[in-house]
């Protein structure tokens, strides 16, 4: 049996997630908050725009820790909690930080999750779009090396 060592999400990386998500947030003129959390669900790292809306700091560690847990954009998970849906009652059924709004996207390494990024303070679509390229700009960083 061979066992694999994936790099484990650093410092380093976050702090390039949160730059690029800003970067992205940036250019299209919308001030958001940033989380990124490790594998275990620790933050790594956090950055809240001066004007972003005070609410957007707990929405994008939400949206990161949900990510993380069930391993999946949140944009995906949003109709499953809808009345009918697959986790309608997980929202309430767990006492749990979730949220199921567009924002937060797990991070894989040679195809495992180490971690996840959250974004808050745009439309959802937006917060999805920023947290997606700062996962996009990190994996290609990683090809670089």
């Amino acid at each position: 049996m061979s066992t694999t060592t994936v790099t484990p999400l650093t410092t380093q990386d976050a702090e390039n997630l949160v730059t690029a998500a800003r970067r992205a947030a940036e250019a299209a003129d919308v001030t958001v908050s940033v989380t990124v959390l490790d594998a275990g669900g620790h933050l790594l790292a956090f950055r809240r725009d001066d004007r972003a809306v005070l609410i957007s700091g707990e929405t994008s560690t939400r949206k990161a820790y949900t990510a993380l847990q069930l391993d999946t954009p949140t944009a995906d998970l949003v109709d499953a909690v809808r009345p009918g849906g697959l986790f309608h009652t997980l929202p309430t059924a767990l006492d749990r930080p979730l949220l199921f709004i567009a924002g937060g996207v797990p991070v894989h390494r040679d195809g495992r999750p180490i971690g996840a990024i959250g974004v808050g303070g745009g439309a959802p679509e937006q917060d999805h779009s920023f947290a997606t390229a700062a996962v996009r700009a990190l994996t290609q960083e990683g090809r670089r090396a």
